[in-house]
């Protein structure tokens, strides 16, 4: 079997390990930029020595790039036309030399697209995906205070409490309007699992046992036209990427034409430093492409987006935690603490090596926040306001993940912190959805 090199497998792995450009790529490989489009070509024979030398340099194992030549003619799309970006959007660098864009700004849906969500949480993706256009006709969400919170702030929302897993044997068509008709879009986070690979041939019923095998069954079940899986950026690297390859496999058994993106929520108007994994997958009788949304030219800091915060719950330090993060100024870190302090305050991370920024951090005012945990005062993963020596109250969290004031969160104060902490950023997800608006109207002609 002819193998080719997939260049969005090679930009995934070139971004986890920080070779932003092609030219930076040239420069380790000791090759020109000219030479390196060369190697990237679908046309190319993979097993030549400069082939060898792209493996070499990023560490991988080929099988991890390579894909049968057959699969990557098939998914080759002529390039759009471009369009001129909106004053909003920022033109492509290069950056984004293996990435097509499109400007979302003048994207309105030709209809109300009808989806599906899984693992829907506290309404962060459905917020966002109902803004650009879609109409959910079920989220499915087994934890009570999320599913609490998606029915608090719209009623007429079919939220299905339920575990993924009933609902997936069962078949999700039982719990959906009999009059909804077909499905256009589903959506979904499941978690990164490990698998199993002694002996199988990972079709499906392989993976039984994991979200991820509950969210293709359902994919196999409704044969949407387009999905979406969300993820975090571990994916791309967990188990040598073994786990996702498998994933992108199995998708394509089922009859969809996989890409991946590394999605930053600070280009898409969050005042975040927070990083998803996106699988989008296209069912391989629709002659369409995806291009990821045009990145916005304007980066949100906390300043922006933290001014006339409404009033809200909010944890606070232990009075000897709050007395050692009074040192550190905005944008600081343990670093910035007197050493004796630090020892005393880190314990044996103090010694463990590595930059360890988010102990003892305080975020600034003029910087994106960096990614929200569940928990908001987590030893490793502070997020200390800017001027006062505590955390971030519950609405200030909302406004960090681009949450309207008026959404509400149901639950303990605890329970609301982790399911904003994991929710993605509506204004990301407005700006994702849209651009699978452009995929969906393409359709409609």
């Amino acid at each position: 079997m002819e193998y080719a090199i997939d260049r969005q497998k090679v930009r995934l792995v070139m971004e986890a390990q920080g070779i932003k450009t092609q030219n930076d790529l040239a420069e380790k490989m000791h090759i020109t930029k000219n030479q390196v489009s060369v190697l990237l070509s679908p046309q190319k024979n993979p097993f030549k020595s400069c082939y060898q030398k792209l493996f070499d340099t990023l560490d991988i194992d080929p099988k991890v790039v390579l894909t049968p030549k057959s699969r990557l003619m098939q998914n080759e799309e002529p390039h759009p036309v471009r369009k001129k970006a909106h004053p909003r959007t920022v033109d492509c660098t290069e950056e984004d030399l293996f990435t097509e864009y499109v400007d979302t700004s003048t994207i309105k849906a030709k209809r109300a697209y009808r989806s599906i969500e899984l693992f829907a949480g506290a309404g962060g993706l459905a917020l966002g995906l109902e803004e650009a256009g879609f109409d959910a006709q079920g989220l499915v969400e087994f934890d009570p205070s999320a599913a609490s919170t998606l029915r608090a702030n719209r009623p007429k929302w079919n939220v299905i409490e339920e575990d993924v897993v009933k609902v997936a044997e069962r078949g999700i068509r039982a719990y959906l309007p009999k009059d909804c008709g077909d499905i256009d879009f589903v959506s979904g986070g499941y978690p990164c699992q490990t698998f199993s690979y002694a002996g199988k041939k990972m079709g499906l019923d392989d993976v039984r046992g994991t979200m991820f095998f509950y969210f293709a069954k359902i994919v196999k079940e409704l044969q949407p036209k387009i999905f979406l899986a969300e993820n975090v950026r571990g994916l791309l690297t967990h188990d040598h990427g073994r786990t996702l390859q498998t994933m992108l496999d199995i998708y394509h058994s089922l009859g969809y034409r996989c890409e991946t993106h590394l999605i930053h929520a600070v280009d898409y108007g969050v005042a975040q430093k927070r990083q998803r994994l996106i699988i989008v997958g296209i069912r391989g009788d629709l002659n369409v492409s995806y291009r990821l949304p045009q990145k916005y030219a304007k980066k949100l800091v906390l300043r922006d987006v933290l001014k006339n915060v409404p009033p809200s719950p909010g944890e606070k330090y232990p009075p000897k935690k709050a007395k050692v993060l009074e040192m550190v100024p905005p944008g600081g870190y343990w670093r910035d603490l007197p050493d004796e302090v630090a020892k005393e305050y880190m314990g044996k991370s103090y010694y463990s090596g590595g930059g360890r920024t988010g102990m003892a951090r305080r975020i600034s005012w003029d910087e994106p926040c960096l990614t929200l945990t569940c928990s908001p005062q987590q030893k490793q993963t502070e997020r200390c306001h800017p001027e006062e020596t505590r955390p971030f109250t519950v609405r200030e969290y909302a406004r960090i993940q681009s949450f309207p004031d008026e959404w509400k969160f149901e639950g303990s104060v605890g329970q609301q912190y982790k399911q904003i902490g994991n929710a993605v950023p509506v204004e990301m997800a407005h700006a994702i959805g849209l651009s699978i608006v452009d995929v969906l109207n393409q359709l409609e002609q």
